[in-house]
């Protein structure tokens, strides 16, 4: 049985550190890791603050989301890029 790359891993909710982690092409081949927290779901999507429905609401908001990991990027951010609710105008 083979081993799933992460960055071919689907968003998944990370307990510990209260956010959803995913991965986001940012140009060629390249992917990187980010990450939002249930709060930044909650208070700019409307998510659960709990964060039960961290990966429906990134689904659902996933075009904006990644354009703004995709800005973070191009501003100079390395990998993980951790989403702010600033990021989301």
């Amino acid at each position: 049985m083979s081993e799933t790359p992460d960055d071919a891993r689907p968003p998944a909710f990370h307990v510990e550190s209260g956010a959803l982690r995913f991965w986001v092409d940012v140009g060629g081949d390249a992917r990187m890791g980010a990450s939002i927290s249930r709060q930044t779901l909650h208070y700019r999507f409307k998510g659960d603050l709990n964060g039960s429905d961290a990966a429906a609401v990134y689904e659902a908001h996933r075009a904006e989301i990644d354009a703004a990991v995709r800005r973070r990027v191009a501003a100079g951010s390395i990998e993980p890029v951790m989403l702010r609710e600033a990021d989301l105008p």
